[in-house]
């Protein structure tokens, strides 16, 4: 039975995700995004890790779900100012500059183990899956791609302030 429910869930995770990238209405790529979320939970229940099953809803089918709502309520993707105002080669510099910025950090990504070998996880006190198991490796072994999806997000979301003050009719 787990393996049907693991094959089902892990279809639905597949095929919404999918959707979040073939979409061509923001907010139906949002919802297909819930889904995969959600989905992926159902995964990490499965798999016996009902802590990591509540954070993936609480903190990514929750509060990512709200800030990327708010910001396509923000940008209004509708509008028929933004519609007329796309310029073709602001495209072209965000490709240059997406290219030029994997190009500076791949140096300092290929020196760094985004892997590390696992250490004996029955050593620390809690046991396999515990909350402070958890703890210690992510701030002992994944600090820097911990702290990189931080440092992602703030970029967002200086970038959609930007965007909206922009807009704003004057």
């Amino acid at each position: 039975m787990e393996t049907v429910l693991f094959y089902l869930f892990g279809g639905i995770a597949l095929v919404s995700a999918i959707f979040v990238v073939a979409n061509r209405k923001v907010f139906y790529s949002a919802i297909s995004l819930i889904i995969c979320l959600c989905s992926v939970a159902v995964l990490y229940l499965i798999l016996e890790s009902p802590f990591i099953a509540a954070i993936q809803v609480i903190v990514y089918a929750g509060a990512i779900m709200v800030v990327f709502l708010f910001v396509i309520m923000l940008l209004d993707p509708f509008s028929s100012a933004i519609i007329r105002g796309k310029k073709a080669f602001l495209a072209y510099i965000g490709v240059l500059l997406g290219i030029l910025t994997v190009t500076l950090l791949y140096p300092i990504l290929k020196s760094y183990d985004l892997a590390p070998t696992p250490k004996n996880l029955r050593g620390i006190d809690g046991g396999v899956g515990s909350v402070k198991q958890l703890g210690d490796v992510l701030f002992n072994d994944y600090l820097l791609p911990f702290e990189m999806t931080s440092v992602l997000i703030l970029i967002a979301i200086v970038g959609v302030v930007v965007l909206a003050k922009r807009q704003q009719p004057k």
